[in-house]
C-alpha cells in the first residue's frame, strides 16, 4: 500500500467489512437494507404523487425527504459493495470529492428538511386555523429550495477545502466513504482552524435544528395534552412519536460524531455511528412514516385498487 500511495493521487477506503464470514454477513445485510431503502423511498414518492389525498404540505415535504434519502444511501452503499466484491478499495481524488460533496449536501438538506417538517406539525397542531396560510404551497417550495441550496453551499465550502489541503504519503481513509473528518486526519498541516469550522457547521446544521425541533414538539405535546378529543389526541401523539423517532435516529449519532474533538474519536466507533445516519435512517424513514400512518396505508389501498381495476 505504501508504494501505491507514493505513485498515486487516489485515496483508499479501508471500508466497513472485515475480511471474514462476519464481513460477508454484514455485506449481505447492508445490501438488503439498501434494496429495502430503494423500494421504500421510491414507493413513498410514487404514492404521494399518485394519490390526491396526500397532496398536502406534510406529504409534499415527506416526498422530498424520500428523494433525499434515496440519493443519500445511493451515494454510499454502491461504492461500499463494489469495493467489497472487487477487492479494489481505491477511489480517485475527484471521485472522493464528488462523494464527499453529495454526502454533505444531502445530509445538510435532510437536517433542514426535518426541521421544516417539525415546523409543519407545530403549525398544524398548535395553530390549525392558520395552517393553510402559514404552510402554503409557496412556503413549502421555499423551505425545500432553501434546504437544498443551503446544504449545497455548505457542502461546496467543505469539499473545496479538503481537496486543496496537502496530504501526506498515506492516503488510506479509515472509513467506508470519503468523510471529511477522516480525510482531514491525513493532512500534512495543522487543521485546527478548519476543525473549528466543522464544529460550527455541525452546530448550525444539526444541533440548532435539533434543539428547535425538540422545543417545537414540546409545545405540540403540551397542546395535545389539552385537546378534548381523545381521537385527535391519539392521532397527534402518533404523528409526534413518528417524527421524533426519525429525528432521533438521524440527529443523535450525527451530532455525537461531529461535535467530539478528534482526540476523543475512534475510527471504529465513527464507522458504526455513520451506519445509522447513512444507511439505517434512509431505510427506516419510509417504514416509520407508512406502517404507522393510516393516511399512507389508505392511499396505498386506493392506488392498489386503481391499478388492479385498470388491469382488469
Amino acid at each position: 500500500m505504501e508504494n501505491y500511495n507514493q505513485t498515486s493521487t487516489d485515496f483508499i477506503l479501508l471500508g466497513f467489512f472485515p475480511p471474514s464470514r462476519i464481513g460477508l454477513f454484514l455485506f449481505i445485510l447492508i445490501v438488503f437494507i439498501f434494496l429495502m431503502a430503494l423500494i421504500g423511498n421510491l414507493s413513498m414518492i410514487l404514492l404521494i404523487f399518485l394519490d390526491t389525498h396526500l397532496h398536502t404540505p406534510m406529504y409534499f415535504l415527506l416526498s422530498q425527504l424520500s428523494l433525499i434519502d434515496l440519493n443519500y444511501i445511493s451515494t454510499i452503499v454502491p461504492k461500499m459493495a463494489s469495493d467489497f466484491l472487487s477487492g479494489n478499495k481505491s477511489i480517485s481524488f475527484t471521485g472522493c470529492g464528488i462523494q464527499s460533496f453529495f454526502f454533505l449536501a444531502l445530509g445538510g438538506a435532510e437536517a433542514l428538511l426535518l426541521a421544516s417538517m417539525a415546523y409543519d406539525r407545530y403549525i398544524a397542531i398548535c395553530f390549525p386555523l392558520h395552517y393553510l396560510i402559514r404552510m402554503s404551497k409557496r412556503v413549502c417550495v421555499l423551505m425545500i429550495t432553501g434546504s437544498w441550496i443551503i446544504g449545497s453551499i455548505n457542502a461546496c465550502a467543505h469539499t473545496v477545502y479538503v481537496l486543496h489541503i496537502p496530504y501526506c504519503r498515506s492516503r488510506a481513509i479509515n472509513h467506508f466513504f470519503c468523510d471529511v473528518p477522516a480525510m482531514v486526519t491525513l493532512a500534512c498541516m495543522d487543521t485546527w482552524v478548519y476543525e473549528g469550522t466543522v464544529f460550527l457547521s455541525t452546530t448550525i446544521f444539526l444541533l440548532f435544528p435539533f434543539i428547535g425541533i425538540s422545543c417545537s414538539y414540546g409545545r405540540v405535546l403540551l397542546a395535545v395534552y389539552h385537546m378534548k378529543s381523545a381521537e385527535g389526541r391519539k392521532k397527534a401523539y402518533l404523528t409526534c412519536n413518528t417524527h421524533l423517532t426519525v429525528v432521533t435516529f438521524y440527529y443523535a449519532p450525527f451530532v455525537y460524531t461531529y461535535l467530539r474533538p478528534r482526540s476523543l474519536r475512534s475510527p471504529t466507533e465513527d464507522k458504526v455511528l455513520a451506519v445509522f445516519y447513512t444507511i439505517l435512517t434512509p431505510m427506516l424513514n419510509p417504514i416509520i412514516y407508512s406502517l404507522r400512518n393510516k393516511e399512507v396505508m389508505g392511499a396505498l389501498t386506493r392506488v392498489s385498487q386503481r391499478i388492479c381495476s385498470g388491469k382488469m
